[in-house]
């Protein structure tokens, strides 16, 4: 008998609903929230608004282009945290009613957890090779950089993590620094194509162990380009794309040198990426050469679903049902919520 799973994803600034029958994808929609760009970063208040607006018509647009009625839905899955507590009050009271008024399971969902296990969304007519467990998965995205040490669908241990600040908002403050739009992250990395990853030099982290940091790396990039700027006031604008390059190098720097320290402490050579800063260019070119050189084997999820998106929760969803994980109808969100 086959399962079908409602995933609901609000932890942010994207409204997302998805659909998953057995572990295929067979919707997945998204409304993004362009109001931010303005103001150089999420406002809550303005996201969650924008939520209480989106979330029927994305759930309705995922189900119809699923080619569902709510009556096929087995159970619903829904983003409980981390994140922004407004836009997540929006997905889990939808989530609660939706589950309440048809009578089936309501399943909570860690966001991490959901971006670690998209790498096993599967998609009709698409090949795929999933990872086998152990594995390690290196996690980074705007709020998150991890190191986790996968055991099994719902068994994961964080091994390694940033004490401050994570490489995708070093990514985006750095990028704002030098008057790059928000996110600054797909920015830096489309004009770090055209630049030398070596023509500057920033600060990296002496971190003990597995953790990460990246408040050094903001403090170097900023102080760099006010020295700079005091000798030519066009120095930005001279030398962007060396300045995007130089500064995207020094992150993946940081981000491999603790991942390869991982492989060599647990001896896993399965590796995953996961999150929004796993779209970057220059971190899959690097990983992707160091799988070859090292024998690792890697996986890399698309695109689509680096960011925050309601098919990593129904996936997630997916493998709580069989495992009979469900949640109460007395559930709140929670702003953090380690894996």
């Amino acid at each position: 008998m086959s399962t079908t799973i409602l995933g609901i994803e609000s932890s942010c600034d994207d409204t997302s609903a998805a659909v998953i029958r057995d572990g295929y994808l067979l919707s997945n929609v998204i409304a993004n929230q362009q109001i931010h760009v303005e103001y150089g970063g999420v406002v809550p208040e303005l996201a969650s608004r924008s939520h209480q607006q989106n979330i029927i018509p994305v759930v309705e647009a995922a189900m119809k282009k699923a080619g569902l009625n709510k009556n096929e839905i087995d159970a619903v899955a829904f983003t409980r945290g981390p994140g922004l507590l407004g836009s997540l009050l929006v997905g889990t009271s939808f989530a609660k009613g939706f589950s309440l008024s048809r009578q089936i399971p309501l399943i909570e969902v860690n966001h991490l957890q959901g971006h670690i296990l998209s790498l096993f969304i599967k998609e009709e007519g698409i090949e795929k090779n999933l990872p086998n467990f152990p594995f390690l998965c290196l996690l980074v995205s705007g709020g998150h950089s991890q190191i986790i040490v996968v055991k099994n669908h719902l068994d994961m241990e964080i091994i390694g993590q940033t004490i401050d600040d994570a490489a995708g908002e070093a990514f985006d403050k750095c990028a704002k620094v030098i008057g790059l739009p928000y996110p600054g992250g797909p920015v830096v990395d489309k004009y770090a194509e055209s630049g030398n990853p070596d023509a500057i030099q920033f600060s990296k982290p002496r971190i003990a162990g597995l953790d990460y940091s990246f408040s050094g790396l903001k403090t170097s990039f900023l102080y760099h380009i006010r020295d700079e700027l005091k000798k030519d006031e066009n120095y930005i604008e001279n030398n962007m794309s060396d300045l995007c390059a130089s500064l995207q190098k020094t992150i993946i720097d940081i981000l491999m040198g603790k991942l390869r320290r991982a492989v060599k402490e647990t001896g896993i050579k399965e590796i995953g990426i996961a999150g929004g800063v796993s779209a970057n260019s220059g971190l899959r070119k690097t990983l992707l050469e160091d799988a070859e050189k090292h024998c690792w084997k890697l996986h890399i999820p698309h695109v689509k679903f680096t960011t925050d998106n309601a098919a990593m929760i129904a996936i997630t969803g997916y493998f709580k049902y069989k495992a009979g994980i469900f949640s109460s109808q007395d559930v709140s969100p929670l702003a953090r919520w380690n894996i």
